[in-house]
C-alpha cells in the first residue's frame, strides 16, 4: 500500500537489495566514480552501500539529500490525506509547487537543501564523477533544477527505484546527460 514515507526510517527489502547490486555493478562497468554519497535514512544507506562495495569507496553521508519532511502525512496513505488535508491533496497532485504539507517541507524548501548539498559535492568534486544515491522527491527536484522546469512539472519527471540520471556541471551550470535509465534493472 502507498504511503508518504519521507523520513520514515524504512527498511531495504530484498528486490531493492538486489537492485542495488545490478545498479552497482553497471556504475562499475561504464564509470570511474571518486566518491558515493547516500541520503542518512537507511534505505539509501543500504541502497549506497551496496553500489559502493562494487566502486570499492566508502559512502559518505550527506544531510541534504535526505528525504521530503512529509510532516503530518508521514506514514498515511493518500486516502487518509486527502480524508484530513483535502485541498492541499489536491495542490500536491495539481501544483506541487504551491503544496504546503502540514509541519513538512514545500518543494522549494526541497530545491533550496538539495542543491546546497549538489554545490557542495560538485565542489568537492571538479571534473571528478561521484554517485549521489537520494530519494525520488530529491531527485526530481534536482532534475527540475538541472533542467531549469518549475516545480509543477514535478510529477512529469518519472524517477523509478535504482534509476540512473546522468548530469554534468560545470560550476552552477548543468547538462542533463541521461534520465530515469534503467535498462539495467531489465534483465
Amino acid at each position: 500500500m502507498e504511503r508518504f514515507r519521507g523520513r520514515a526510517n524504512v527498511p531495504l527489502n530484498q528486490v531493492g537489495l538486489n537492485q542495488a547490486k545490478i545498479t552497482g555493478k553497471r556504475i562499475a562497468a561504464e564509470w570511474k566514480p571518486q566518491a558515493v554519497y547516500s541520503s542518512p535514512l537507511s534505505r539509501a544507506v543500504r541502497t549506497a552501500e551496496v553500489i559502493a562495495m562494487c566502486l570499492d569507496l566508502p559512502v559518505q553521508v550527506h544531510h541534504g539529500i535526505t528525504d521530503i519532511d512529509y510532516g503530518r502525512w508521514e506514514g498515511m496513505t493518500p486516502d487518509e490525506v486527502r480524508k484530513h488535508w483535502p485541498r492541499v491533496m489536491d495542490d500536491w497532485y495539481n501544483s506541487p509547487g504551491c503544496a504546503r504539507i502540514p509541519h513538512g517541507e514545500t518543494l522549494n524548501d526541497v530545491h533550496i537543501r538539495a542543491m546546497e548539498a549538489v554545490r557542495e559535492i560538485v565542489g568537492d568534486h571538479e571534473w571528478e564523477t561521484v554517485v549521489v544515491v537520494g530519494h525520488t522527491v530529491v531527485n526530481r527536484v534536482i532534475l527540475l533544477n538541472v533542467l531549469e522546469l518549475s516545480h509543477d512539472r514535478f510529477w512529469r519527471l518519472r524517477q523509478d527505484t535504482c534509476a540512473i540520471n546522468c548530469f554534468e556541471a560545470d560550476g552552477d551550470d548543468f547538462t542533463l546527460v541521461s534520465l530515469n535509465d534503467t535498462f539495467h534493472l531489465r534483465s
